[in-house]
């Protein structure tokens, strides 16, 4: 019976626990020292696939779906009539340990509802991570959720257990998050993301003085949020205004996007039925990727002019296609920033490309094998064997052209949670 109770338990929570996916490739250099279990080193953890194609697991739940708030897109609010459960301590520590050993899972990540309040939820996520280490001496990855409102004494408690702490922003801008959730504001979550960067950075000074002896790991992971997408009508300019201004202010290493699944009758809402903003999800996250690795600024992508990324071409190819001023670059002239530029020409190629050609002027045939996607690059680079063109075309020829060229390789089915079992 007791066993019965607990896979009952798992199957609510774990199910409540998919709609966050602020989880991935922890970065955790937290080693397995003193014959423990796990190591967060030897490995990424993430909710599906690692950038080298690893297929890893954790176990992913909520402590609770019972929740204090009552916010619109949440399906744990709680006038929401779904089945509610709650782990205790122990079983969430005997779950994590239990699914290990058996290689089912590679590290946890942790949320919850709100029960009763912040600290009082807080303190019982603290509780598990700490007895994990220290305890069952549990060396592998832990991720958990920071409760808007708990005490800076829970947080940094938690920070010492935690790999990887995050907090979500829920709704891009304060306007959506009021409409939806007016008992939330945007400074709940500034405050606790404020907090845990500054002592990340005065962890890391302590340990560069050289003064302590040994200081602690504290989230040596970072901090990540999360924006739900398609749920108010925010432009995409406005979503990644936010998450530029979050990187900036608190030093993120992650912002996920989460295209709004429709779970109620709200007429603030898209209704019941409706396809999740999978390609829009996408595409925030490209953009996403051109601010961190490409070295693209937030408003030359996104602006009053164009508040809206394409759906039918990526971020990058749009911004050239506005920009063919800057196009054709010589590619055994140009400098690195504008060969990261370049549709179809990665940050790996880019490297590449600059290493090789001081060996010698570089051809198209070179570029392939280099691993360029040439058939797109080719409208914006000239090599040593480019042909002479006199008449360029304009940008809406050119967008027909590598249009008719390519085919999209986007996913049309989500990727769900997989079953424990």
């Amino acid at each position: 019976m007791m066993y019965d109770r607990i896979r009952e338990k798992l199957g609510i929570l774990a199910d409540a626990a998919k709609y966050d996916v602020s989880c991935s490739s922890s970065g955790g250099t937290r080693k397995n020292d003193n014959k423990g279990i796990g190591d967060s080193s030897s490995s990424g953890i993430c909710h599906t696939y690692t950038e080298d194609g690893r297929c890893v697991s954790l176990l992913k739940i909520l402590l609770t779906n019972h929740c204090i708030y009552d916010c619109a897109f949440c399906v744990s609010r709680k006038s929401n009539d779904v089945k509610r459960a709650a782990f205790t301590v122990d079983e969430v520590v005997e779950l994590t340990m239990s699914f290990y050993r058996r290689n089912y899972i590679e590290g946890l990540f942790l949320s919850s509802g709100i029960f009763k309040n912040a600290d009082f939820t807080m303190e019982r996520l603290v509780r598990i991570a700490k007895r994990l280490r220290l305890e069952e001496r549990f060396n592998g990855y832990i991720h958990l959720k920071t409760i808007p409102g708990a005490s800076q004494e829970l947080l940094t408690e938690a920070g010492l257990y935690a790999d990887r702490m995050s907090i979500n922003l829920e709704m891009p801008t304060e306007t959506g998050l009021k409409l939806l959730a007016p008992e939330k504001s945007h400074d709940d979550v500034k405050m606790p993301l404020g907090f845990i960067k500054d002592t990340i950075t005065q962890f890391k000074d302590e340990k560069k003085t050289g003064l302590i002896k040994s200081v602690p790991k504290f989230v040596p992971a970072g901090q990540s949020t999360q924006m739900v997408i398609g749920a108010t009508p925010e432009t995409d300019m406005e979503i990644m205004y936010s998450a530029d201004e979050y990187y900036k202010n608190f030093s993120l290493k992650r912002v996920y996007y989460s295209g709004y699944i429709p779970i109620s009758y709200d007429n603030r809402m898209p209704v019941i039925g409706s396809q999740p903003p999978l390609l829009r999800e996408n595409r925030l996250y490209q953009t996403d990727w051109l601010m961190r690795f490409y070295g693209f600024n937030v408003k030359e992508l996104l602006n009053s002019t164009n508040p809206h990324l394409d759906t039918d071409i990526d971020p990058k190819l749009s911004w050239a296609l506005r920009n063919l001023d800057q196009f054709p670059i010589d590619i055994n002239t140009a400098d690195y920033r504008m060969i990261l530029r370049v549709p179809g020409i990665g940050v790996q190629s880019a490297n590449k490309i600059v290493q090789a050609r001081k060996f010698g002027k570089l051809r198209s045939d070179q570029l392939q094998k280099i691993g360029i996607a040439y058939n797109r690059a080719k409208h914006f680079i000239r090599c040593a064997d480019s042909p002479i063109i006199l008449n360029e075309p304009d940008a809406p020829h050119l967008k027909n052209i590598i249009l008719t060229e390519s085919s999209s390789k986007y996913l049309k089915v989500p990727q769900n949670q997989l079953s424990l079992f």
